[in-house]
């Protein structure tokens, strides 16, 4: 063995290493001795005497640390402008310096590094949303560059914001070196006076709709000076985001971090310690420990991420009503990390797996009232006695899942906010996935029961979501127009391009009282976003699918008890006249990183990504 140390392998050359020939490889040390396995094919001898120069001048104390001590890579995804990643008190910049000192206690070497972000709900119904799928890419590579480039042995991911979290798991996959995720946080629940009620930043667009159509009223004193519609609105703008955290509901941050979780990638509790929470810096404490147990343990990446950890994602987010968009990620993820993962099995999982939480966008609490009750764990441990969770997976803490909750107390029997499973809120998921002949290649719905289960109505087409907007704004959707089913094409991952959220359209649709209105598009919804909705339409309307060729006044179908999604009085003859006279529409940018984005995305139903690779080479 001390042979082996001494001399460099390749990582494909060790029968443990679950490396993809689809990566770049490097050379690596056997796992069980030495944790520079990496970093040593740059400080060993003399070979590369000018990293080494350099690594002196960034802080490496002297020769012993140089040859020995572990790198770790500390990435942070942050920008100063989103409370989900700052505020005056406290950012993830923080929690990576807390974990810096935590590693270097250990002996390593911490290096910190910076990864982009955009907000969503600064982007929100304007252009810049487009920005923000791609965002998932750019992290995802950024990260896979400066750990590989920089030959770190490990990394530690902390994201606080919805694409943050795949992001920093699909880099994981790719370098598939040490990791644990640390969630950066939720935040806290905002108060609103003039609405007498907790409000967050979903309230925000609901209200808008609220605004528009005449509904919004101040609940105490509405006649008194300064209690106008506009006083309100300035209220729920101003307290709706109290301080630092991600946005509270089961919204897509908090659907991804909790899966994440279930998945054995980040620690017992990360995903509902709210970010200001005393428990999220000691949780930084102890990453840096539990980085040093996953490196002994060899416990790599695509280890971890299993088909048995992609299923307990899946039954986590069903239980907890997530986020259509953690579908997406799921999907992204497992695409990245060589798991088979497709829409049906989303869909077997929302067959078996009830819906039990109460949590916003289509309950009342937040993750700050789950975390007051036992947080993520206690469900957990609730799912894995029932059997609806695989505890037998391996987590970071070099334990199995089961092991990582025995001793996390149970729910808290008084508690309102997670059902029995013997009562569910609706017996089955809430997430379907619908196909017919307006989605052959798969669409993702998000109903709960609350809405129905089936729809039918008059389509009322829209190419692009600033001309429904206008349309809301306006007020020409009216709730005495009959059943609508509002079509938003030209919004997919190349068409939009960049697949943008429709919150503002779908959280003004539910402000408004428009009931009569169904969402339907080939862009995406914002965990936020609630209602009957429909979404990840495939194939999108940019490459000719049959989302392009609806009109005005077919009468669209959705059923979620069959999952189906069809334009019911349009045969194929007709279809395929309609198909004939469709034109692709021109490229909405030709240059920059949407250009190259559309360019390169693949559909909905794969995750959009961007790297799948080309069988011809």
């Amino acid at each position: 063995m001390a042979s082996n140390e001494s001399k460099p392998v390749r990582a494909t050359d060790a029968a443990d290493q679950q490396d993809s020939p689809d990566y770049l490889q490097f050379e690596s040390l056997p796992a069980g001795g030495k944790l520079n396995r990496w970093s040593q094919k740059i400080t060993r001898g003399h070979d590369f005497p000018g990293a080494q120069a350099m690594l002196y001048g960034a802080g490496v104390p002297d020769r012993d640390t140089m040859k020995n001590a572990p790198h770790v890579g500390i990435a942070t995804v942050w920008w100063e402008g989103n409370p989900c990643k700052a505020n005056v008190a406290r950012t993830v910049l923080d929690f990576g310096k807390i974990v810096k000192r935590g590693v270097e206690k250990q002996g390593f070497l911490g290096w910190q590094f910076n990864t982009i972000g955009v907000s969503d709900a600064i982007t929100m119904g304007g252009e810049g949303m487009r920005f923000s799928l791609q965002t998932r890419e750019i992290i995802c590579d950024s990260i896979e560059s400066v750990t590989c480039a920089q030959h770190h042995d490990a990394n530690i991911s902390i994201p606080g914001c919805d694409k943050n979290m795949p992001g920093v798991v699909m880099a994981a996959a790719r370098h598939n070196r040490p990791f644990i995720m640390i969630y950066g946080g939720t935040i806290m629940k905002g108060h609103s006076e003039l609405l007498e009620s907790s409000i967050n930043i979903s309230t925000c667009y609901e209200a808008s709709g609220a605004y528009t159509y005449g509904r919004l009223n101040a609940k105490c004193n509405p006649g008194e000076p300064g209690r106008t519609s506009s006083d309100v609105m300035e209220d729920i703008e101003r307290h709706a985001c109290p301080g630092a955290g991600a946005c509270g509901g089961m919204y897509t941050a908090n659907t991804m971090a909790t899966a994440i979780e279930a998945m054995g990638l980040s620690l017992p509790g990360s995903s509902s310690y709210p970010a200001t929470s005393p428990e999220k810096a000691r949780e930084c404490e102890r990453a840096a420990e539990a980085i040093k147990i996953v490196m002994e343990k060899d416990l790599r990446p695509r280890k971890l991420m299993t088909r048995a950890a992609f299923e307990n994602a899946l039954v986590l987010t069903m239980i907890l009503g997530g986020s259509t968009n953690g579908v997406l990620h799921f999907l992204a993820m497992a695409n990245t990390a060589d798991v088979p993962l497709t829409l049906d099995d989303v869909d077997r999982t929302s067959n078996r797996v009830p819906f039990l939480a109460d949590l916003a966008p289509s309950g009342k609490h937040y993750m700050e009232d789950l975390y007051k009750v036992g947080g993520t764990p206690a469900v957990l441990k609730m799912l894995v006695a029932a059997q609806y969770i695989d505890g037998s997976i391996m987590t970071v803490t070099g334990r199995t899942l089961a092991e990582n909750v025995a001793d996390w107390p149970s729910l808290d029997p008084n508690q309102q906010i997670i059902r029995p499973l013997s009562n569910p809120i609706k017996a089955t998921g809430h997430i379907r996935v619908l196909r017919g002949n307006l989605a052959p290649g798969g669409a993702v719905a998000k109903i709960t029961g609350k809405e129905g289960l089936s729809f039918t109505g008059a389509a009322r087409v829209f190419n692009k979501e600033h001309e429904l907007d206008t349309a809301l704004s306006s007020g020409s959707i009216k709730r005495d127009d009959g059943n609508l089913v509002v079509i938003v094409r030209y919004e997919g991952p190349r068409g939009g391009p960049g697949m943008p959220e429709q919150l503002r359209a779908s959280a003004a649709i539910m402000g408004a009282g428009l009931t009569n209105v169904a969402l339907v598009t080939d862009g995406r919804y914002s965990g936020a976003s609630h209602g009957f909705i429909v979404g990840h339409v495939v194939p999108e309307a940019a490459v000719g699918g049959p989302i392009a060729l609806v009109r005005d006044g077919d009468r669209v179908t959705i059923d979620a008890e069959t999952n189906r999604i069809d334009m019911v009085d349009v045969d194929e003859e007709e279809m395929e006249r309609r198909r004939k006279d469709w034109k692709p529409p021109k490229p909405h940018v030709r240059r920059g990183a949407l250009a190259k984005y559309a360019r390169l995305v693949g559909d909905a139903s794969h995750g959009a990504v961007t790297d799948q690779a080309d069988p011809s080479w």
